[in-house]
């Protein structure tokens, strides 16, 4: 059987449920602040469970979204703290585990009509690389528009490390962007700029199923982490994840079925966004391992 990559799952709504509080906007930022010792946490647990690449909590921590909610000057810190956070977790689970760089999409999920385009998101997502020395890849995820995967991919490239891009979906239109641009253009794309993987993410799991096909066409390798909302259509910019509803049919159990059937398909990293938590991820590294499958981080 293969090596499999398995990443981890959800940040944001684990975070806010361990902390106790409501989830704001820049719910980075205040999670890195007030409460590190959860976001060193989580970032074990997923560890445990069998992650083999978590991913810094730096989601919200944008210049663009930092700006807007009057903390323009606290990027660099932000990223320092996650970082060193996530290195933490690392060191005391003693597993070979690599941490990927957050590039995201700079004002708002799903909507990238919101997001400036060309040189002013590449000079933003320099900033971010800048303030992320020190992880071992770049994952640019959640990118709904060409132009986000162009202008991200070609920042992270900058520094030699390896990038990885995860589009996300229109949930109607399983063969095409959020942008509504053909995925099959995302792929030619993911080509062109030289990426090492090409995943799907934030998205519904019977989006995904529905665009493996197309996916796989990529001469890299391809990778998967769906979310677990009934639908993100109350999602405004600016606004939080309060306003999403989890779906009930997505346990670990389900989530397992689903994902090893994507890994039986030929998706070499596997993983869990929104509302996918450590069981999940226990579950489904479980079930990869008794298929006889190694878990691996690169």
């Amino acid at each position: 059987m293969s090596s499999i990559v398995l990443l981890d799952g959800g940040m944001g709504q684990e975070l806010v449920r361990r902390a106790g509080e409501p989830p704001t906007p820049l719910w980075s930022t205040h999670i890195l602040s007030e409460f590190p010792d959860v976001v060193q946490g989580l970032h074990e647990d997923f560890i445990r469970a069998g992650s083999r690449v978590i991913t810094l909590a730096t989601y919200t921590a944008t210049p663009e979204r930092l700006t807007r909610d009057g903390q323009p000057s606290s990027l660099e810190m932000l990223h320092r703290r996650a970082l060193e956070l996530a290195q933490q977790a690392v060191t005391v689970c003693g597993e070979d585990v690599a941490i990927a760089g957050c590039l995201p999409p700079l004002v708002a999920s799903y909507r990238p009509d919101q997001s400036p385009t060309g040189e002013a998101a590449l000079a933003s997502y320099r900033r971010i690389v800048a303030a992320g020395e020190g992880v071992d890849l770049w994952l640019c995820e959640a990118m709904a528009s060409l132009d986000e995967m162009r202008t991200a991919a070609t920042a992270a490239s900058e520094t030699g490390l390896p990038v990885w891009v995860a589009v996300t979906l229109d949930d109607a239109q399983p063969d095409r962007l959020r942008s509504q641009e053909p995925l099959s253009e995302a792929v030619a794309l993911a080509e062109t700029l030289g990426v090492q993987a090409l995943l799907i993410n934030c998205s519904k799991p019977e989006t995904i199923e529905a665009s493996l096909d197309v996916l796989t066409g990529f001469s890299g390798m391809t990778g998967a982490y769906p979310n677990g909302f009934t639908s993100i259509e109350g999602l405004a910019p600016g606004g939080t994840v309060s306003s999403l509803e989890a779906r009930r049919d997505l346990d670990p159990h389900a989530f397992t079925v689903t994902a090893t059937r994507w890994v039986d398909a030929g998706i070499d990293i596997i993983g869990g966004c929104c509302e996918v938590g450590p069981s999940h991820i226990a579950r489904l590294a479980d079930a990869l391992v008794e298929r006889g499958h190694t878990l691996t981080r690169l």
